[in-house]
């Protein structure tokens, strides 16, 4: 059964969020100290870890994909492994990185297509960690927002609520439009009607410098071949 988070997780701090602290502080020791007794694989390949500090909607996927393209311009053959991770103080690492002399990249995400989406009006939905992120990414795009409908992270939507959402867009004339992930997720339990009817926004990294990416793998490859001379 697919688990969200619920609806107060991204919203400010209150009651329930002290009430669950003591439980988080457990919860983070035990999978801190099974993480450091947890058997090291060795294996034949370089490893390039890509994480945030929030599960969803957070930029992991399309950095990962922008490394992986860099990967393949390099004659390399990259592939991914996924999992599920969660954190926070995500400003703390980076202050820690900066002191400790750790180079630290910014990158931003844009629209692929944004052609496609000027001068539209319409009914945008998302189910990932940061839903006013994808809506703001839509008006960058050009298009009219007329109405959102913002779910928890990881959302699986029933039926009743696709129900709701074409019949809303017919209403007011609008086009359905939603993130990439989301439109996974909805090829697994949507209608072909419904999926006829959806727009989705693809997105793409684009690092401040341009030869950050080569960098970040060459950096890695170099990890590995030191890895592999000390045996």
């Amino acid at each position: 059964m697919a688990s969200e988070a619920p609806p107060f997780w991204w919203e400010e701090p209150d009651w329930r969020v002290l009430a669950l602290s003591p439980l988080s502080a457990i919860y983070a020791a035990a999978a801190g100290r099974g993480m450091r007794r947890a058997k090291r694989e060795k294996i034949e390949a370089p490893v390039l870890c890509i994480g945030n500090f929030t599960v969803g909607g957070t930029g992991k996927t399309p950095v990962a994909i922008a490394l992986a393209e860099q990967a393949k311009r390099m004659h390399l053959k990259p592939g991914f492994l996924s999992r599920g991770h969660g954190g926070s103080f995500a400003d703390a690492v980076v202050r820690q990185a900066a002191r400790a002399g750790r180079p630290i990249f910014e990158a931003h995400t844009e629209p692929s297509g944004k052609a496609g989406l000027a001068g539209k009006r319409f009914l945008a939905f998302a189910g990932i960690g940061h839903p006013e992120k994808f809506f703001d990414t839509v008006r960058e795009a050009g298009g009219e927002l007329a109405l959102t409908r913002p779910f928890p992270d990881h959302h699986f939507y029933a039926e009743d609520e696709l129900a709701e959402l074409v019949a809303t867009a017919r209403a007011e004339g609008l086009v359905l439009i939603t993130t990439a992930k989301d439109a996974a997720r909805l090829r697994h339990g949507a209608s072909q009607d419904f999926l006829d009817r959806l727009e989705v926004l693809e997105i793409d990294t684009v690092f401040e410098l341009d030869h950050v990416p080569e960098r970040i793998i060459d950096e890695t490859l170099d990890a590995w071949r030191q890895r592999k001379l000390k045996g």
